[in-house]
């Protein structure tokens, strides 16, 4: 049974995997205990803890907010990262972070291999980026996986709740929900991407991974698709990209691909999949429903 320090467990994917690793064992201290920023807190916890792998699912994601506090975006998605993988390593202990999607411009229009230069438009993909690079010139055993648009159970860091969710609280009497059409990505279920890292942690092959929900789809079509498996009678509107505002900058098209995971072994569910799966997680849960 490996065991496992949880950084960010009370997220949506720190939630999912505390709930599916249930093969390891998972220490998951509250972020009041432990924060990613805690370098000090963090060496002293690998210490007592004496965990195989380190896992940080904590970030400071907030896209627009980072445009007015880079500093503390690089701090938290950068810094602190870069000092959480050295600290795992001098404990000999694997690491794994993860990245975004965001770390692109959008201008490929196919999904994206872990070998394409990145070309970030926001502070928030240059703090995330700037983090890949800290975590790769340690040399360490480190896991980066990039994803994107992940959903699930659990509080944001932002104490949002997710775009699905929100789109399905909604009925026809609130009017229509607005969604862009003419932007594509790879929205993923927090449990999909937690299933797939823990295989991941099996495997000696570290380095860089894109762990999504397979396919790309636009944020349209992604809403439409929800608010049909959910049998939500809510009018979805589609807009074009420049009639959303917002203050960051994002990619028209970064949607990923997966085929390197899978020449590992490890297989990604198709984004429809991951819609169904996230409504079962509603369904079984009381602090969970579509109203």
């Amino acid at each position: 049974m490996k065991r496992v320090l949880l950084i960010g467990g009370s997220g949506q994917l720190g939630t999912a995997i505390r709930q599916r690793w249930a093969d390891c064992e998972v220490v998951a201290p509250p972020h009041a205990e432990l924060a990613i920023e805690q370098s000090e807190r963090l060496c002293d916890a690998l210490r007592r803890i004496r965990p195989d792998v380190l896992v940080n699912a904590a970030a400071f994601h907030d896209v627009d907010l980072c445009e007015t506090e880079p500093a503390r975006a690089f701090e938290v998605n950068a810094v602190a990262v870069r000092e959480a993988a050295r600290a795992a390593r001098d404990a000999d202990v694997a690491f794994v972070t993860f990245s975004t999607d965001y770390v692109f411009d959008g201008t490929k229009e196919s999904p994206y291999v872990e070998s394409d230069a990145p070309h970030p438009l926001s502070a928030y993909g240059a703090s995330k980026l700037a983090g890949e690079y800290l975590v790769e010139s340690l040399r360490a055993r480190a896991f980066v996986v990039r994803t994107c648009g992940v959903y699930g159970t659990g509080a944001s860091s932002a104490r949002r709740r997710p775009f699905i969710e929100l789109l399905l609280a909604r009925d026809r009497s609130d009017g229509p929900v607005r969604v862009v059409t003419d932007v594509y990505a790879s929205p993923t279920f927090a449990g999909d991407l937690a299933d797939a890292v823990r295989g991941l942690i099996d495997l000696p092959a570290y380095g860089l991974y894109h762990a999504v929900d397979g396919d790309p789809v636009s944020w349209y079509d992604f809403a439409v698709e929800a608010a049909r498996q959910a049998g939500v009678d809510v009018a979805v509107e589609p807009i074009p990209a420049n009639e959303w505002k917002a203050a960051a900058l994002r990619p028209r098209f970064s949607a990923l691909s997966t085929a390197k995971l899978a020449s590992a072994g490890i297989a990604m569910p198709s984004w429809r999949s991951g819609i169904a799966a996230y409504l079962g997680t509603l369904g079984s849960s009381p602090d969970h429903s579509l109203r």
